[in-house]
C-alpha cells in the first residue's frame, strides 16, 4: 500500500517513514500543505497518484492542518487519519467534520498507528483495490495470487483448480493476508482480526496455523515471516 505522510519535522518523518516501510509500505513525503495538495493532483498525463492513506500532520509551517484536510478532501476520497497533538474533543470533532477518517494523538502507539491505518483502509476500499494488477476480480470475491484463488464469498481455495481443504480458522487467515499481498500484518492484529482476542497464549496458535497453510498449499514461501512483527503474503508470479 502506498502511503501520503504529511509531516514537516524530517526526523519524525523518516522514524516514521522506516517503520511503514517495514510493514510493507510504501511513503510518499510532503513536508508542508502546499506538497501535500501538489502530491494528490493529478499528473500532466491525467493520472491521478493512487494512496491507500494521507497520514496528516496539523502543525504545518505554510498553512492549517484543517485547511489541508479540507482541500485535499476535495480532490480525493483517500481516507485521511490526522496524526496531531491536539488531543481536546473540539480539535477531534472538527477535523472529523472536515472530512478526516481517523484523528491520533501524539504520542501514539506504532502498534495503533499501523491498526488504524488497516482499519480506514478496509473500511474505505473494497478488498484488493491496493493489491497488485491482475490479483483480484472487479468485486474482490475471488483474489487471485498466481496458482491460489481464494474465493470469499464461498470461502473456497484452489491451487492450480485444484480444491485444497481449509479449517474455518486457516480460511480466515490466508484470507486476512490475501487481502493485502505484500503489507505486514503484526501478529497482535491477526490474533485480534482472525481469532477475535488478544495476543496473550494465541501466539503458538498462529504459528500453528501458518505452517499448516503453508503445508496445505504446498507453497512454503506463499507466507514469509517478518522476524519480530508478523507476516505478509508474498504474491506468487502468475
Amino acid at each position: 500500500m502506498r502511503l501520503l505522510l504529511v509531516e514537516d519535522d524530517d526526523h519524525v518523518a523518516a522514524a516514521l517513514s522506516a517503520i511503514l516501510a517495514k510493514h510493507g509500505f510504501a511513503v510518499t513525503h510532503a513536508r508542508n500543505g502546499e506538497e501535500a495538495l501538489q502530491a494528490v493532483l493529478p499528473t500532466a498525463q491525467g493520472d491521478r497518484p493512487s494512496y491507500g492513506v494521507i497520514l496528516l500532520d496539523l502543525g504545518l509551517p505554510d498553512q492549517d492542518g484543517y485547511q489541508v484536510c479540507a482541500r485535499v478532501r476535495k480532490l480525493t476520497t483517500t481516507p485521511i487519519i490526522m496524526v496531531t497533538a491536539r488531543s481536546d474533543v473540539r480539535s477531534r470533532i472538527h477535523g472529523l467534520n472536515l472530512g478526516a477518517d481517523d484523528y491520533v494523538v501524539k504520542p501514539y502507539d506504532p502498534g495503533e498507528l499501523l491498526a488504524r491505518i488497516h482499519a480506514v483502509s478496509r473500511r474505505t476500499t473494497g478488498p484488493a483495490d491496493d493489491a497488485p494488477a491482475g490479483t483480484g476480480s472487479a468485486d474482490g470475491a475471488v483474489l487471485s495470487l498466481g496458482a491460489v484463488a481464494v474465493e470469499l464469498p464461498t470461502r473456497r481455495v484452489s491451487v492450480g483448480g485444484e480444491p485444497v481443504a481449509l479449517t474455518r480458522k486457516e480460511f480466515d487467515l490466508l484470507a486476512l493476508l490475501a487481502q493485502r499481498p505484500g503489507v505486514v500484518f503484526r501478529r497482535e492484529q491477526i490474533i485480534s482480526e482472525v481469532w477475535q482476542t488478544s495476543w496473550e497464549g494465541t501466539g503458538r496458535t498462529l504459528e500453528v496455523h501458518v505452517a499448516s497453510l503453508r503445508s496445505k498449499l504446498r507453497m512454503p514461501a506463499l507466507i514469509e515471516t517478518v522476524r519480530g512483527v508478523g507476516y505478509r503474503l508474498v504474491a506468487p508470479a502468475a
